[in-house]
């Protein structure tokens, strides 16, 4: 009986967390088709899709795996290199930017999806912090490794050069009269036809949200979550601890790849820099103050953080200070048992089953 008014509660959660989004997504429309957002505001709709997408995909390692990472930005990174080369590879043969878009994204979250696989190897035989300080590496090698890559095109296809040394240049390519340079190495991508767009973050964002809560409310997802709660006793089960983290862990980085291709192609100039340490940090702040395991909290976090800083503009140099003194007003909000209480007040029923339940 428990088990069933479980599932029901999933249900109606999963539920409400994709009303919100459609409504979310009327709304913001209508505002910006009427003239009432700003241009500034409008620039923040794709990297805010963007980086609700990642907060849902890391939340699922974090929250529903139970594993730290602190290299997730290096997955985005993958994403977005690979969807600039691929959309700029196949701007003269897919004239459609809607259908480019859609290859783009799905060869960035293949990459990564491949990427994740191959660091889960050795990493996820690995636990705790030293788990969290090899993704932190493996999300500073990729940055390094995109730094040395040049590459370019012309009618005879795609041309790499790695140059760890430096000493090589674009014109090393050896391009033709019509060729042109995809990937400047530290400079990044330079001339990205820009083809993001809201109404792609918006569909992302709900196809981000379907693969996941599908994925642990599935027999699969109970095992994840049988490995985060007890591990020992999940595996005296006979379930295959490796096999399980895994698969959490390939679906957790193919999600953010996507959502790195979707912010690439927002951009006309992107760079590596983007994708640091410190935007792993961002992310992982999005997933802990929004709830571990709650997708609809890292929606909102992400929602509110990221736009939080720029909303905060007119104040200077203070806006960060301000914005940090949020966060931290927050935290203390969302652990202090006062409020949690108040909450269970507001909620309709809620006493008197715990009463009954006594």
């Amino acid at each position: 009986m428990s088990k069933t008014k479980n599932i029901k509660k999933g249900s109606v959660r999963n539920i409400i967390t994709y009303a919100l989004v459609i409504v979310s997504f009327i709304l913001v429309t209508v505002f910006s088709k009427a003239g009432l957002l700003s241009r500034s505001a409008q620039g923040l709709l794709v990297p805010v899709c963007c980086y609700i997408v990642m907060a849902i995909s890391l939340n699922l390692t974090v929250g529903v795996l139970g594993e730290l990472s602190l290299g997730h930005a290096g997955f985005m990174s993958i994403g977005a290199f690979t969807g600039v080369i691929v959309s700029m590879s196949l701007q003269a043969a897919i004239p459609s930017t809607a259908l480019r878009l859609l290859v783009a994204i799905l060869s960035g979250m293949i990459t990564a999806a491949v990427a994740g696989f191959l660091i889960g190897i050795p990493v996820l035989k690995l636990r705790g912090d030293y788990l969290a300080i090899v993704t932190l590496a493996f999300g500073e090698i990729i940055k390094e490794l995109i730094n040395c890559l040049l590459v370019g095109i012309d009618e005879n296809g795609l041309h790499f050069i790695f140059n760890p040394t430096g000493t090589k240049s674009a014109d090393d390519l050896g391009l033709s009269e019509t060729g042109r340079v995809l990937i400047k190495g530290a400079q990044g991508a330079t001339g990205t036809q820009t083809i993001a767009n809201f109404t792609a973050g918006f569909i992302l964002i709900i196809v981000a949200l379907i693969i996941v809560l599908n994925f642990v409310n599935s027999r699969t997802g109970r095992a994840v979550l049988a490995i985060r709660d007890n591990r020992i006793a999940a595996e005296s089960c006979g379930i295959n601890i490796t096999k399980y983290k895994m698969i959490a862990f390939v679906i957790s980085a193919s999600i953010a790849g996507a959502a790195g291709a979707l912010y690439g192609m927002n951009y006309s100039n992107l760079t590596s820099a983007k994708f640091d340490f410190n935007t792993s940090i961002l992310i992982l702040v999005f997933v802990v103050l929004g709830g571990l395991g709650n997708m609809l909290g890292s929606i909102i976090a992400a929602t509110v953080l990221y736009v939080l800083p720029e909303a905060l503009r007119e104040f200077s140099d203070y806006r960060m200070l301000m914005y940090a003194i949020v966060l931290i007003l927050v935290m203390l909000a969302t652990n202090n048992p006062a409020v949690k209480n108040l909450f269970m007040k507001i909620i309709p029923g809620k006493k008197k089953k715990e009463g009954a339940a006594k």
